[in-house]
């Protein structure tokens, strides 16, 4: 729109500057004409003939008038006889003084006109009757009327506006009805349309007719819908998946739970009856290291039912405030005794002065040694075993962080994902419940279990648990837990 203006205003002042060029040109040409009759007949010395010519010329409509006046101002020769012997009007006097050929000015009663002077020389054949001390014997003057040129220039402006603005108008409907039909409306249905893929309608597609823009978004448009169905339908099998999963793995708890249940107890007299045997033979008979070698796998296969129990139905946790850095020492003591690890250099890298946890004690306890036995397992060919504990803070909240590093051969990226899933195991001998049951106690705990590996470099297993405060803090909830102990309300 401002183009079409900018245009439509240059060309009107184009036009017009023609208009008044054009009533120059014909006032200069009317001048010239005065001018050669006028000198024709003062050549010869007939200055009545001047006047006559003045008075002719004079006669044309778009003349305001024609004269001549001397360079002192007087009226010596006009159109209108009445002027002559009176001054000339300031205005074309002072085109003369300021030495211009033409102006632009008003006269009162005539309007805008245009007036020109053109100086008469005093040439060799007018030194007859002027002599030859004056250079300019005289000037000859026209006024030419602009009225008809402004009346012109007035139409055209009103026709120019006129057109201008219809075109404006016109583009600005033609653009109002294409933004409309191209723009608005498809922006319209890809609004309605992203409303029912908000509301879970993932059916929903739109037909691209353009190679534009918006053809390109509708494009878009279906491909993201096209591309979250699939992932929409693809979670519900995975989810459907993982649900049958789970319902399978409640099935097995609880079979397992029973079946443990039922193992327990024959495992406890068979034990009970092989150590009474035991003891009815000399330490050095050599039955001795069969029936301690059959206590060992009796104490296995216990242990396997202790954890499918555990994993079937939990025990209550028994909070107590406790030093993570006493406890890990305790621990590490344990692991220690396994055959194994006589060959593991132990390091304990402890931070002082950390804040007690709120944690029950014999879950601790299976989590790090279940941790550390497998770190043993992990480098039966020796290694270090290092054991870090330190204060991190985790969304604001200060946490117990322990770290347990091994130098063996590392975890697989394909088996590191599935470490933490139940009866997932890469050993011989194992039920795959260890790390899925610790994970689950750190998590009981308010805290998480992480695992960082490089294969063929070690592996990390990171331990985080929320730091309870003061000792004072740790106090008042030992004495609050006892307390609801002792409340026989609590056990009704």
């Amino acid at each position: 729109m401002f183009g079409i203006g900018t245009f439509a205003f240059l060309t009107l002042r184009r036009e017009q500057m023609l208009l008044i060029n054009s009533a120059r040109e014909s006032s200069d040409l009317l001048l010239n004409t005065i001018e050669r009759s006028v000198y024709n007949s003062m050549r010869i010395g007939n200055t009545e003939d001047v006047q006559v010519i003045l008075e002719m010329v004079g006669q044309n409509e778009k003349l305001v008038g024609v004269r001549i006046f001397h360079p002192h101002g007087v009226i010596l020769k006009s159109s209108q006889p009445g002027e002559v012997g009176h001054p000339v009007d300031e205005r074309d006097f002072k085109l003369f003084l300021d030495n211009k050929r033409e102006g632009v000015f008003n006269l009162p009663g005539h309007g805008e006109v245009l007036g020109m002077v053109k100086p008469i020389y005093n040439d060799r054949q007018c030194n007859i009757c002027h002599g030859s001390k004056s250079r300019i014997i005289g000037l000859l003057n026209v006024n030419y009327s602009l009225v008809e040129t402004r009346s012109k220039i007035v139409e055209l402006t009103k026709l120019f506006a006129l057109s201008t603005f219809a075109i404006i108008g016109f583009l600005s409907l033609a653009i109002s009805l294409v933004m409309l039909k191209f723009v608005k409306k498809p922006l319209s249905r890809v609004a309605e349309n992203m409303a029912k893929v908000e509301a879970g309608d993932l059916s929903v597609r739109m037909t691209s007719h353009g190679k534009d823009e918006i053809g390109r978004l509708i494009v878009s448009f279906d491909s993201m819908v096209g591309r979250l169905d699939s992932a929409k339908k693809e979670l519900e099998t995975f989810h459907f998946q993982q649900m049958e999963r789970a319902d399978r793995l409640a099935s097995v708890g609880e079979m397992a739970a029973g079946i443990a249940h039922e193992i327990k107890n024959p495992l406890t007299g068979i034990a009970a009856a092989i150590t009474v045997i035991k003891d009815d033979f000399e330490p050095e008979d050599g039955r001795v290291g069969i029936i301690n070698e059959v206590l060992e796998q009796i104490s296995r296969l216990d242990k396997t039912v202790n954890d499918l129990l555990f994993f079937g139905k939990p025990t209550v946790s028994e909070p107590t405030c406790t030093d993570m850095n006493q406890a890990l020492r305790k621990i590490l003591i344990f692991a220690a005794q396994h055959r194994g690890g006589k060959n593991i250099d132990k390091r304990l890298e402890l931070q002082d002065d950390l804040p007690p946890v709120y944690v029950d004690p014999k879950h601790i306890q299976q989590v790090f040694l279940n941790l550390f036995l497998n770190a043993v397992q992990a480098m039966q060919e020796g290694g270090t075993l290092t054991v870090q504990s330190g204060l991190v803070k985790r969304d604001g909240v200060d946490m117990v962080q322990v770290n347990v590093t091994d130098t063996g051969q590392g975890i697989p990226p394909q088996i590191l994902e599935k470490i933490f899933t139940p009866f997932f195991t890469t050993k011989a001998q194992g039920t795959g419940l260890g790390l899925a049951i610790s994970h689950r106690l750190i998590e009981q705990h308010g805290g998480r279990l992480t695992v960082l590996s490089e294969d063929g470099k070690g592996t990390t297993f990171t331990v985080e648990l929320p730091a309870f405060g003061l000792d004072g803090q740790c106090k008042m909830a030992d004495s609050t837990v006892k307390g609801r102990e002792n409340d026989p309300s609590e056990h009704t």
